[in-house]
């Protein structure tokens, strides 16, 4: 597994919160997905910035405070980890196996597509 990576329990275990800020959620799919499911923290919403806008949109983030993206299988997600990685931003990490890992590791009731 790659430094730039999280399985989905690690990250369920990070969203419980006590050991540093809970991360942000950056769902990169597209609006139809998210229609669909989606991951949210206990007290925080997802943030949605499909994977087309991060260019144009990364500037929302806080450089400072931990990311992880997600989309369906961890593909684009990945792709946007390198990206914002390229852009100065360290804290960001990717969900392996994107929402449906969460589905099947973690959260059953978030539908699968």
């Amino acid at each position: 597994m790659s430094e730039l990576q999280l399985l989905a329990p690690d990250l369920h275990a990070l969203l419980q919160g006590g050991a540093g800020p809970v991360p942000l959620l950056l769902d990169v799919r597209e609006a139809w997905e998210r229609e669909h499911c989606r991951i949210d923290a206990p007290e925080q919403e997802s943030l949605h910035m499909p994977m087309g806008e991060v260019p144009e949109r990364f500037g929302e983030l806080a450089p400072l405070h931990p990311v992880v993206c997600y989309c369906h299988h961890g593909v684009r997600s990945l792709q946007v980890v390198a990206f914002l990685r390229r852009q100065g931003l360290q804290s960001v990490y990717n969900l392996a196996g994107g929402i449906e890992a969460w589905s099947l590791a973690v959260d059953p009731a978030v539908p699968r597509y």
